[in-house]
């Protein structure tokens, strides 16, 4: 099968789109290259679309290589006939085909292979033909030293017959349908760890039995994650009987003295060989799937976090609040740029409050600040209501922003490098105020599983999860676009096109060299050439540079049609920048061409009316409810305020100023049925809640959202 073929087979998209888009990215063209300048070669594709091209691609190569290696082993084997070569190039995917290696593949020393070595494969063939009816004599005949009995010949030609019919392809197939539509996934308790404190967070899994094509991915991965740390045993059950009858019908063809024999190894090649073997083998599809959707859940939500609201750029003060040790303080200028630190003590056990509302308001004045950042862990209420108690000289907003994964950050290399002189509690508090001014600038430089914002990430597919994390990044940062002047090497390695090493180059080149004054200077970067400043001038925006193009989202390559739209219409390009009145009367269809289509005119059209707009709504202040500070504080039927910190499958958990998030289950978002949570709600959203359940002693609650 072509790979054109297959990819149109999975994705249902036209022939010219994906073969157009092939080509693309085997020129090394990245996603938001792609799905951004290339439309009119694409047929309008989006990045979703692209990037299942992508996964199919791969899927594919992986396949045909798989191929390659099994039909090299074949000939090596010399095993490889006509039909088998067929076969295997045919193979439309990886279970068939290893299905159709297995009775070739090199195995370890096995019960079968040992009866071969005895000469008893002979004796297999002639019960498997079920003609024998005198079966003692003609076993007799295979006895030996090494098979001392009849019953030894006759036992070990079975072991032989159940290898045959393990490697059978269509008794294969039909347990695996059985194992698909009626298996179940049953939990049972390891009796030593019933009591363990550990353990009774999956208390609901003690005794749980349920269908494994239904179970939700999150449930899943919790009996999973709970086996493995050893407070569980898991199995997979089926109706073994009827499984083993349809395999007796299939094999049986008469009634004789080898009758029994076959039967015998049917049950045991069930049991010892084909069950086992295609249960894990069904588990670890129910995982790849549970993967699959906790990976879904996992970008969506790291995808509303980094687009999350920007103050902009304001000269911040940020607190790391802490009780014994003290807060953290720092002052940023509008830039994030650290201007100063130091620690005050306005809590327990110093409790020097008027000390530190005093300090607080001379950095204040003396660094005029406009935006104070707080941590969002321990004393963090308490360190909200001290500064709210602050009579400010001038209007100073006050946000509570999420720690998570500022300690990562903190001790990471990259931070090291940016404050070599400071400790890691400067580090952190400087990363929570620059998480205010722009969270996907400060949150790209962390290790995308730390942010806190999936379900059992730890538990999934590593490599998955990190190439979904790392496009999801590359998306958002492209979407937004980056100063190059101003950017993190971090921040610059997400760029299309550019990579960390290009990063690197480019951030060394700036500050032996100063800013860049144009797209073009870019390219005097060592050893960015001409793909990777295609791939990546786009994204790259320059202030206040000579053109006023390089601060938008026009691509170098449409200068020119742009200076022949300003030309016919007597004007200079500056002159069309945010002038929509003037951009109101361009006639598009004028400047169609083969290469240029509607699609990138239009998108030229929104650029020049607002050039490097931000697509990012703007940080909203936030104030939890003031008598709640720990579970305790709750009561049943309250009505609180909250902000959306994670969204699962299951519904969202919602910080309402305690220690421990609240939980507003999918039944409890809407009157109606929720099939998408994020249909409801956004991560970071402040919305209202109403609590239904405290549970004190397991650290839970339950929320309803109240619309």
């Amino acid at each position: 099968m072509q790979i054109l073929q297959y990819i149109i087979q999975q994705t249902q998209l036209s022939s010219k789109s994906v073969e157009n888009t092939i080509s693309l990215l085997n020129e090394d063209a990245t996603i938001p290259f792609i799905s951004r300048y290339r439309k009119e070669v694409t047929g309008n594709l989006d990045e979703v679309q692209i990037g299942d091209i992508v996964k199919f691609k791969e899927l594919f190569e992986a396949l045909e290589k798989r191929k390659k290696a099994i039909l090299k082993a074949l000939v090596e084997q010399g095993v490889l006939t006509d039909e088998l070569t067929l076969k295997v190039t045919n193979s439309k995917d990886l279970i068939a085909l290893e299905d159709l290696y297995l009775p070739f593949k090199k195995k370890r020393k096995t019960k079968a292979e040992t009866a071969r070595l005895q000469g008893l494969e002979p004796l297999a063939k002639m019960i498997m033909s079920q003609r024998v009816n005198d079966l003692e004599y003609t076993a007799s005949k295979y006895t030996s030293n090494e098979v001392e009995t009849i019953e030894n010949a006759i036992e070990g030609a079975r072991f032989i017959i159940a290898e045959w019919i393990n490697e059978r392809t269509d008794i294969r197939n039909n347990i695996r349908r059985e194992l698909e539509r009626y298996s179940t996934i049953s939990s049972k308790v390891v009796k030593a760890k019933i009591d363990d404190e550990k353990a009774q967070k999956f208390k609901d899994y003690f005794n749980w039995s349920e269908s494994l094509s239904r179970i939700p991915s999150h449930r899943l991965l919790a009996i999973l994650r709970a086996e493995n740390e050893d407070f569980i045993r898991v199995k997979i059950e089926i109706d073994s009987e009827r499984i083993l009858e349809r395999m007796e019908n299939k094999i049986i063809n008469s009634k004789n003295a080898c009758t029994p024999q076959i039967e015998l190894a049917i049950k045991d090649a069930y049991k010892r060989l084909l069950y086992p073997s295609l249960s894990n083998e069904r588990l670890s599809l129910a995982k790849e799937k549970a993967d699959e959707d906790a990976i879904i859940v996992f970008s969506k939500n790291l995808k509303q976090l980094l687009l999350g609201a920007p103050l902009g750029e304001k000269r911040t003060l940020a607190i790391d609040p802490g009780f014994r040790s003290g807060c953290k303080v720092v002052c940023l200028n509008e830039q994030g740029e650290l201007e100063h630190n130091e620690t005050i003590f306005p809590h327990a056990p110093q409790n020097q409050s008027i000390e530190a509302i005093k300090k607080i308001s001379f950095l204040a004045d003396a660094h005029k600040i406009e935006a104070i950042a707080i941590g969002n862990g321990t004393a963090s209420r308490e360190t909200e209501q001290l500064i709210k108690k602050i009579q400010f000289n001038n209007q100073i907003e006050i946000f509570v922003v999420s720690e998570a994964g500022a300690s990562i950050y903190s001790a990471s290399k990259i931070a090291r490098d940016e404050f070599p002189n400071y400790d890691v509690t400067v580090r952190g508090s400087v990363s929570i105020g620059r998480r205010l001014q722009d969270p996907l600038a400060e949150l790209v430089k962390i290790d995308a599983k730390s942010i806190g914002v999936g379900q059992y990430q730890h538990d999934i597919d590593q490599t998955k999860l990190k190439k979904s994390l790392d496009t999801t990044v590359e998306s958002c940062v492209n979407t937004i676009g980056v100063s190059i002047n101003t950017a993190s090497e971090s921040l610059l390695s997400y760029v299309s096109g550019i990579g960390p090493k290009l990063a690197e180059n480019i951030v060394n080149y700036r500050n032996e060299n100063g800013s860049f004054s144009s797209r073009t200077a870019i390219k005097k970067v060592p050893r960015l050439g001409g793909k990777a400043y295609e791939q990546a001038a786009g994204f790259l925006r320059i202030k206040n540079g000579k053109n006023p193009l390089d601060d938008s989202g026009v691509h170098p390559e449409s200068y020119a049609l742009v200076d022949k739209i300003a030309k016919d219409n007597n004007k200079k390009v500056s002159e069309f920048i945010g002038n929509s009145e003037l951009i109101k009367h361009i006639q598009l269809k004028n400047y169609i061409t083969e290469s240029i289509g509607l699609p990138t005119l239009e998108d030229i059209v929104k650029e020049l009316e607002k050039p490097g707009l931000d697509p990012r709504e703007k940080a909203k202040v936030f104030s939890f409810d003031k008598n709640i500070k720990t579970i305790a504080d709750l009561r049943i039927g309250q009505t609180l305020p909250g902000i959306v910190n994670n969204i699962t499958n299951f519904g969202c958990f919602v910080d309402i100023g305690t220690k421990e998030s609240g939980l507003i289950h999918v039944s409890n978002l809407s009157d109606t049925f929720v099939k998408d949570v994020n249909a409801i709600v956004t991560l970071q959203q402040q919305i209202t809640v109403k609590v239904l359940e405290v549970d004190v002693v397991r650290k839970r609650i339950q929320l309803a959202l109240v619309k």
